[in-house]
């Protein structure tokens, strides 16, 4: 088990279909587990979320698949909106930079970057006064990896919203404020590392808004994302400076 808690064990195509059955079970019982079971479902997710279930299970842990019932036909007024000119020309540059070796959106126009576009326009007509920020097209490509634009779209929300509220904010003060944070828990934590950092006088902001933006969808190994997601949509933010101590606190273990 890593210092997370994430079970990283290599499993049998046996014990996989035994996790889809129980994950199938979960999904359509969803309010029932989350009333009764949550305890359950977290440990299920400490061990991974199967992937032919990742995309399902993304949308009812973050509350995007309610967002989505809530609000039906909403992302279809959105997509046949035309969109603001100032944002829809900076989300137009940023496609080919989004996972430029992925199948998805390898191609210019094609698919992949077409229903980037369609969310990351959306969400600009949906919180205006947000419009859009650069770090929040990683994370909506990686869910539309895992399920249709409107489903993304709503997961982008939510994410937005109740994980990282502030974080896409035009002054940034959310992430300040938790690279302070994070910066705290360094030194009680990982003094080396906070010692290191200190000395080189190098501010958290400098280094740790990408990982946080992003939620490590740029930073880590692509298994470790998925796992490092599978907990995010599980246990919420407090999930990111998590990552970020052990990240720190490894890379300046004796020997590393």
């Amino acid at each position: 088990m890593s210092p997370l808690g994430i079970r990283l064990e290599e499993v049998s195509l046996e014990v996989l279909r035994q996790r889809e059955s129980k994950w199938l079970d979960m999904l359509n019982n969803w309010d029932k587990w989350m009333a009764k079971k949550h305890k359950k479902i977290r440990l299920r997710c400490q061990k991974g979320i199967p992937p032919s279930l990742r995309g399902r299970a993304w949308q009812y842990l973050s509350g995007g698949k309610v967002k989505l019932e809530q609000n039906a036909g909403r992302f279809d007024e959105l997509d046949l909106s035309p969109g603001d000119p100032k944002w829809v020309d900076v989300i137009e540059r940023d496609l080919h930079r989004q996972f430029p070796f992925h199948e998805m959106f390898v191609s210019r126009g094609g698919h992949g970057q077409q229903d980037l576009f369609r969310v990351l326009k959306a969400y600009t007509l949906y919180r205006p006064e947000e419009g859009y920020c650069q770090a929040q097209a990683p994370v909506a490509a990686v869910l539309l990896m895992h399920m249709p634009a409107e489903q993304a779209f709503w997961c982008l929300v939510q994410i937005c919203e109740k994980y990282l509220p502030g974080y896409y904010s035009e002054k940034l003060e959310a992430i300040q404020l938790d690279g302070e944070i994070l910066f705290s828990l360094l030194q009680r934590f990982a003094p080396v590392a906070y010692k290191h950092l200190s000395k080189q006088k190098l501010d958290p902001i400098l280094y740790m808004t990408e990982w946080f933006m992003c939620a490590f969808s740029r930073t880590l190994p692509w298994s470790s994302v998925l796992r490092v997601w599978d907990m995010f949509f599980c246990e919420g933010s407090a999930w990111v400076p998590r990552v970020a101590l052990c990240s720190w606190g490894g890379a300046f273990q004796p020997g590393t």
